[in-house]
């Protein structure tokens, strides 16, 4: 393979970065919409359900955007990793974005549903679990890497099996992942319902034992992270190891933030030290994983486009991700009220 101009290196860090900025975008916003998701599958009253449903009407599909995008730069900048990556994950992934579509159909015929409006409840409830499952076990196989082609002069292609993204650590990062998702949508509950609303109150009291349960399995998928990936162990306990001690003192923070926060009944506050806790992870483990997309399989300069196609595209995307945020930001400005049950979706 020819070594990279430094104008190519630098534009597909770049798009690595966006690529990263990305993920965190949708793992914050249609994760709290997941999580509310799952919390319904636990509300017993049909207009408490429906409301969950209206909270998230005017952003979810928005939300959803960010990881259609990142699929997009992924395909556009890194096509190789791109190929392989899916080749390896294509059953989680399949089962994901069924469960994405199937979530997205109960939204919107949910009014078309009298006699059978449990049913579509309880599918928009599975749909946001195993969105969350799928999307977890394939964050845990990724990981892992896989295994390429050794054919000297071709582009490695994926030559492991169907089935092997199953681990015990990806199962463990999709359990991980409905722990994490689901102390997110009780706490995106609490701050889009108004405060008296029994559907708040029960999200409260569900924030209490989520978050021990979170913060538990945070710790796990560390302590695991650090025994299976010598290449995460060597950067963590390193001499630069100040630099993640200072990420963890970061994250520890946020979370002490959030705690209190939920404590003294500041409900916005929670949810966006929540995110902030989450963001501080998410680019530790990004830091963590560089130069590396695919651990020990491809490197961000090992899977990157040509310099033209690299430059074409950022031409045609660089401008758009701004426009992006700004339209994203502004749908949940306008949607920032809080509602009550008799808000229900189409109700």
């Amino acid at each position: 393979m020819e070594p990279l101009s430094s104008i190519q290196q630098a534009m597909a860090f770049a798009w690595w970065v966006a690529l990263g900025v990305c993920v965190l975008l949708y793992i914050a916003l249609d994760g709290a919409d997941l999580g509310a998701g799952i919390f319904s599958l636990f509300v017993d009253d049909e207009h408490e359900r429906g409301a969950i449903m209206a909270s998230m009407a005017g952003t979810w599909d928005m939300n959803e955007t960010w990881l259609v995008v990142a699929g997009g730069i992924l395909f556009a900048t890194f096509p190789a990793v791109y190929g392989s990556t899916f080749s390896y994950l294509f059953i989680p992934l399949a089962l994901a974005l069924w469960a994405i579509m199937t979530r997205a159909v109960a939204m919107e015929l949910r009014h078309l549903a009298h006699r059978t409006r449990r049913f579509t409840d309880l599918a928009f409830g599975l749909s946001s679990l195993a969105t969350t499952f799928f999307g977890g076990v394939a964050i845990g196989a990724v990981l892992h890497g896989y295994v390429l082609t050794p054919e000297p002069g071709h582009t490695p292609t994926y030559a492991g099996g169907a089935l092997s993204f199953i681990s015990p650590f990806s199962i463990w990062t999709g359990v991980a992942s409905v722990v994490a998702v689901t102390l997110a949508g009780v706490l995106y509950v609490r701050a889009r319902f108004e405060k008296g609303e029994p559907i708040r109150e029960q999200a409260a009291r569900w924030t209490q034992a989520a978050f021990y349960v979170a913060l538990v399995a945070v710790v796990v998928t560390v302590a695991w992270s650090a025994v299976e990936f010598p290449w995460a162990a060597s950067k963590w306990f390193s001499s630069s190891a100040w630099v993640w001690a200072l990420f963890l003192i970061g994250a520890v923070y946020a979370i002490v933030q959030m705690r209190r926060a939920t404590t003294q009944d500041r409900d916005v506050a929670a949810l966006l030290w929540y995110h902030a806790g989450a963001v501080v992870m998410g680019v530790a483990m990004m830091a963590t994983l560089y130069p590396w997309l695919v651990p020990n399989d491809w490197t961000i300069f090992s899977g990157a486009s040509p310099q033209l196609s690299l430059t074409s595209f950022t031409l045609a995307m660089g401008s758009f991700l701004p426009v992006m945020f700004t339209y994203n930001a502004y749908q949940i400005w306008v949607f920032r009220g809080r509602l009550s049950k008799f808000h229900g979706y189409h109700h």
